[in-house]
């Protein structure tokens, strides 16, 4: 398989009145095109964490990340307003919380990353055609029938696939998923880890998922667990 991501020593520590705090220890991992990556562990290890420093979200304090997706990048060599370019193409997150918009409507919150990513590009693609690429998406997801209701009006499921449609919508190579069914009730959850299948299956899109659920963990093409800033 095709290496997408690479990670060399990473470590980050965060300064507090009280001393340094080492989170990530030295971690060297390796995701894989079309994989489903799963990481346990306990609540404070630093799962999320690694998530967000792998997604550009936060800096490392050391060590490098390197993304292979149609060219090697490393991503400390990119300036702020590349690396968020570079986010907003290849990567997608859905986390625990939805972050949905509560005023605008589920067709709206798809689209609005893509609308603040045309700002910044002047890109000339039509607002029609953006909401046709955006009703395909929530059809694919079951939701073809709640394209203008508001979040308020969708149950948390419905909520956490807008959320997951709204990461799907500029194609990335690679979601990064925090907790995505930490508020979900088992079945929901269930029907969430399936469209993750789903859209893996189809579109080979690498998944790389922290979670606390062992019984979806161990459906992943592979699971890992965090102990103590590092991964095993």
């Amino acid at each position: 398989m095709k290496e997408i991501l690479i990670t060399i020593n990473l470590r980050k520590t965060y300064l507090t009145k009280a001393g340094a705090i080492e989170v990530l220890k030295g971690i060297d991992f390796v995701a894989y095109q079309g994989e489903i990556v799963a990481i346990t562990g306990a609540s404070g290890v630093g799962k999320s964490t690694f998530l967000h420093v792998i997604g550009t979200l936060d800096n490392p304090t050391s060590g490098e990340i390197l993304y292979k997706f149609d060219r090697e990048i490393n991503t400390s060599k990119l300036s702020a307003d590349a690396l968020s370019e570079f986010r907003n193409k290849h990567i997608g997150f859905v986390f625990q919380f939805h972050y949905l918009l509560p005023e605008f409507n589920v067709m709206e919150n798809v689209i609005m990353p893509e609308l603040i990513a045309r700002e910044y590009k002047k890109n000339k693609e039509t607002q029609d055609s953006l909401k046709e690429r955006a009703f395909e998406i929530l059809k694919k997801l079951g939701l073809s029938e709640r394209v203008y209701h508001r979040p308020g009006e969708l149950s948390g499921g419905e909520q956490q696939r807008v959320a997951v449609a709204r990461a799907l919508f500029r194609k990335p190579s690679l979601v990064l998923a925090d907790e995505p069914t930490g508020n979900l009730d088992s079945r929901s959850a269930h029907e969430l880890f399936e469209l993750f299948q789903k859209i893996n299956s189809e579109e080979g899109t690498t998944f790389i998922i922290v979670t606390h659920n062992e019984t979806l963990a161990q459906k992943c093409t592979r699971r890992l667990r965090m102990i103590d800033g590092t991964l095993t």
